[in-house]
């Protein structure tokens, strides 16, 4: 397939202060906990069709976010990321497809050592060229895996039944990325 409308060939980085990658979990079986990392790197390589598009992302998992300095120290602990053992998360695409007007992005997902295939559902935002003449491409997306099956096991039983921390954790990406300079 061909690229999006406005994508060109080269190297796109991202743009981390104006992108963010959250996820949202449901705490207790009654709310949502959102949490971000605030540092994260992530190259698209774009080739000459999808099939020939290359993407890398790695996050570091101390720059973890919900908002409470005390539920940031549980989960950045060796209950959940055990960011001393394991200080990134990483993704690697292994193919990227045309879905309707959006794109499956499928790839290797590594969190805490464990490594799945994950697709992400994401929508090409389009192309632009800001203020300052550099040409920024917007890609937004979802998708959800089981934190048992990377290993981020640990939960509360309530009194009332059912557990503290839900197995779905719903991952949200809103990426900006600029193409590297001539």
């Amino acid at each position: 397939m061909t690229l999006p409308h406005g994508l060109t060939t080269g190297t796109w980085n991202l743009d981390a202060s104006h992108s963010e990658i959250g996820f949202t979990v449901r705490h207790a079986g009654i709310s949502k906990v959102r949490g971000r990392f605030a540092d994260a790197t992530a190259t698209v390589e774009v080739g000459h069709s999808l099939a020939e598009t290359k993407a890398t992302a790695s996050i570091k998992t101390a720059s973890f976010d919900s908002g409470d300095a005390n539920r940031d120290a549980h989960v950045k602990g060796p209950d959940f990321f055990d960011v001393e053992q394991f200080p990134e998360i990483t993704f690697t695409a292994t193919s990227i497809e045309a879905n309707g007007d959006e794109f499956d992005v499928t790839g290797d997902l590594t969190i805490k050592g464990t490594t799945k295939q994950v697709t992400i559902e994401t929508e090409f935002n389009g192309v632009a060229v800001d203020p300052f003449g550099n040409t920024r491409a917007g890609v937004s997306g979802e998708t959800t895996i089981s934190r048992k099956e990377f290993g981020l096991t640990w939960n509360a039983v309530l009194e009332a039944g059912g557990v503290l921390v839900s197995d779905k954790v719903v991952i949200s990406l809103d990426l900006a990325f600029v193409a590297a300079q001539a």
